[in-house]
């Protein structure tokens, strides 16, 4: 985690010092979103061992048993963490969604190799598509109908075409794939880490001083999303009777900080970005220390 938040800073520097930033950044998201992350996801079945396939049913119940549940406490816990009645929609999408994409990878692959991106990735695919369903509905406060049709092409975006088809290799235990083509994937998709971190890093450093010292609400909020949410989901899912490694996984991916897409979702809809700034810049430094804690503690 210290090598992870050593190339924030930089990113955080090189923002600062005008290397980063404004349409750079922009450009570079979308160069990680749909190019380098997908080609992670597709390398994770192409080096070495084939990932196990009877993961991904056990992974995909997981992960829609933990969305329901994160469902209701975003919709019920924010009354209790702010008394803007206009920022409960933002709280609850802090709590309800972490950062998979930029920070959930790169640290799922360092806590459980680089095969393990793929399980991430499976778990990625129902985060998604709450992301932009019930995600929507707690920036905006209601259901946006005009929507639908963008919230389907999400579903078939780079990213989670890259996670159907990785599955599809998996299933099918292809393990004939040509050097070159796992190679290329490898080096193209080794891009993704440093370059989303380096992307956070600037991110940060347009924030105003205000934002580096957050609130009650930013604290209680961050409390809950790296700390008491990732606990009690880990010890609701053994409960169920997952396995321990499937629920190892999905509590690292529930214990990122607030995902990048609430920014996003924000400015589309002409909300204030404030609130939702100072919390991604919160719970990502805090998680630099959260992370490993809860690792250390729990598995």
């Amino acid at each position: 985690m210290m090598t992870l938040f050593a190339i924030v800073v930089v990113g955080y520097g090189a923002g600062k010092l005008g290397y980063l930033g404004g349409d750079f950044d922009r450009q570079l998201s979308r160069l990680v979103i749909n190019m380098t992350c997908p080609a992670l996801i597709l390398s994770s079945a192409m080096t070495g061992e084939l990932p196990d396939r009877e993961y991904i049913l056990p992974l995909l119940l997981i992960s829609v048993v933990t969305y329901a549940v994160l469902t209701g406490v975003a919709f019920v816990l924010p009354r209790y963490l702010t008394k803007k009645k206009d920022d409960e929609g933002v709280i609850g999408f802090a709590l309800m969604f972490g950062n998979v994409g930029f920070m959930g990878y790169p640290v799922v692959a360092s806590i459980f190799g680089h095969e393990a991106v793929f399980y991430a990735a499976v778990l990625n695919v129902v985060n998604t598509f709450v992301v932009f369903t019930i995600g929507t509905i707690l920036i905006t406060g209601k259901s946006e109908v005009e929507e639908s049709r963008f919230q389907k092409k999400v579903l078939y975006s780079t990213p989670m075409l890259a996670a159907y088809l990785t599955m599809l290799i998996v299933i099918c235990r292809i393990d004939n794939i040509p050097e070159w083509v796992s190679q290329s994937l490898t080096m193209i998709g080794n891009i993704t880490v440093p370059a989303a971190l380096l992307i956070i890093g600037s991110s940060m450093s347009n924030l105003p001083l205000r934002a580096l010292m957050g609130n009650t609400s930013v604290y209680a909020t961050t409390l809950f999303r790296l700390v008491l949410l990732p606990i009690g989901v880990y010890y609701l899912c053994t409960l169920l009777g997952f396995s321990p490694f499937v629920v190892n996984i999905n509590t690292v991916v529930i214990a990122m900080p607030v995902a990048t897409y609430g920014t996003i979702l924000c400015l589309k809809y002409q909300k204030d970005t404030s609130l939702m700034a100072e919390t991604t810049f919160i719970t990502t430094l805090l998680s630099m220390i959260t992370i490993p804690l809860l690792v250390l503690l729990f598995f």
